[in-house]
């Protein structure tokens, strides 16, 4: 019997008109989850992590990334927006956050509740998880990004029990801010829109299919390059502001080494860029860093300052955010727990063990429901690996020679699809037509008798 598709929710969609079949998405792809059949590229929806690689990738922009628009703040009868310091970077250090709030104000937000205020908290759990933890493997692996979280569930699910159970500061801030704004302003839940910018499609995502919340207070996403592109049209204003906002720790989540330093690590690594992360990943899962205490994980280079939705180059948003934090933290007591103290002042803030969901894996390669079908397939797979080249090319259209013959046990590709297999193919097919022509009797045409008569009386 086989195996029963799983409906996931994926952000990233492919655009088949503008896909030109050029297999660059395919090898780009950490999970393998992209083949090229008939000219055109497929995703494997059990297996896309919405990462993003294929899309920043792709030369022909063929894939797209879903998002909200404005317009469905209408549907809600008050609306809070959730900046994060990835927004502020967009802007240079010299562009107050006043008047970036008072920009979103002007796009129609009711309300602005800083996501770097919500970091400080998730720090702290950080930090005393990091502290009483006894007895397990290290080195212990942020939560905080959802590509990464999908990438331990598909690819090394031996992982989950060395992630930390933490929320991500953007769905604590939702709890929070969504449920203080329903007693302040005596309104249902359903009539508050919770609203985030997202620098990247994996926050997205998480909101139409959470990884790490059991119900997310997120109503959705807007894309940071859009709402950028407003801003510059609606900066300043003359609203009066009430924005509860973090201290230099709390900012300096929008960069990769942020989590660290808010978290007061001293043996942790940063770690961004999906294949980096991937990289680290194989090497903890092999028990390689057993002296590490924690790894911060970024899917995006640069961390969220280089997600796919932002619209400044990487570098300048890590210069104009590192300004603003050195500016904010010359301001601040010089111990790091009076700083955030002065910020972290709010009233049940929620606590991730209530809210979190366990992380369950995610197995990429299910061949059969049945075990013993699987068995099977699974020998015939061998087979098929064996006879293929162990090139990776990636010409057949799947990542690898493995990958390929995963797909043919499956039925979904054929063994002619490695050109060196058509090769030897077409060669043993040309030999056999040459031995076959060879004994095959010539066949003369006969000769035109009225002609030779002809021919004779000319003669």
């Amino acid at each position: 019997m086989a195996p029963q598709p799983t409906t996931y929710f994926h952000s990233v969609a492919l655009q088949r008109e503008k896909c030109q079949g050029c297999v660059s998405c395919v090898k780009l792809c950490p999970t393998e989850a992209i083949r090229v059949r008939n000219g055109k590229a497929e995703i494997l929806g059990d297996r896309c992590i919405d990462c993003g690689a294929c899309a920043a990738g792709c030369p022909y922009h063929a894939f797209s990334v879903r998002t909200d628009t404005l317009e469905e703040l209408a549907d809600y009868a008050y609306n809070i927006v959730l900046p994060a310091p990835s927004l502020y970077a967009q802007f240079p250090d010299n562009v107050p956050l006043e008047d970036i709030w008072q920009g979103l104000q002007n796009l129609g937000f009711d309300e602005i509740f800083d996501v770097s205020l919500a970091s400080e908290y998730i720090a702290r759990e950080i930090e005393d998880y990091i502290k009483s933890y006894t007895g397990g493997r290290k080195p212990l692996i942020s939560a905080t990004c959802p590509a990464v979280m999908r990438l331990i569930q598909v690819k090394f699910p031996e992982l989950i029990k060395q992630v930390v159970p933490v929320l991500a500061p953007v769905e604590a801030a939702a709890i929070y801010i969504k449920r203080e704004a329903a007693a302040r302003r005596q309104l249902p839940g359903e009539l508050i829109g919770v609203w985030f910018i997202s620098p990247c499609p994996s926050k997205e995502t998480n909101i139409r299919q959470s990884v790490d919340v059991q119900h997310t207070e997120l109503t959705g996403s807007f894309s940071l390059s859009e709402i950028y592109g407003l801003l510059l049209k609606n900066l300043g204003g003359t609203h009066e502001l009430n924005v509860r906002t973090g201290s230099s720790y709390g900012l300096s989540w929008g960069a990769y080494g942020g989590e660290i330093t808010s978290a007061g690590l001293s043996n942790a690594l940063a770690v961004h860029g999906i294949d980096n992360v991937y990289e680290m990943l194989e090497q903890i899962s092999m028990n390689k860093m057993p002296q590490l205490d924690y790894v911060e994980c970024n899917a995006c280079k640069g961390g969220c300052l280089g997600g796919l939705l932002t619209a400044e180059n990487k570098y300048v948003a890590e210069c104009n955010l590192r300004r603003r934090i050195a500016a904010l933290h010359g301001q601040e007591p010089a111990d790091r727990h009076e700083a955030m103290a002065r910020t972290m002042v709010l009233e049940d803030f929620p606590k991730s063990a209530a809210y979190r969901k366990k992380l369950v894996a995610r197995p990429m390669m299910q061949l059969d429901d049945d075990i013993m079908e699987a068995m099977k397939k699974f020998e015939r797979m061998e087979e098929v690996l064996c006879s293929l080249p162990g090139l990776d090319c990636g010409a057949c259209g799947a990542p690898s020679c493995q990958g390929l013959a995963e797909d043919i046990v499956q039925g979904k590709a054929h063994e002619i699809d490695c050109i060196f297999k058509l090769r030897a193919s077409v060669h043993k097919l040309s030999q056999g037509m040459l031995e076959l022509a060879k004994q095959i009797p010539i066949y003369h045409e006969p000769k035109d008798l009225n002609k030779m008569e002809d021919d004779d009386h000319e003669g």
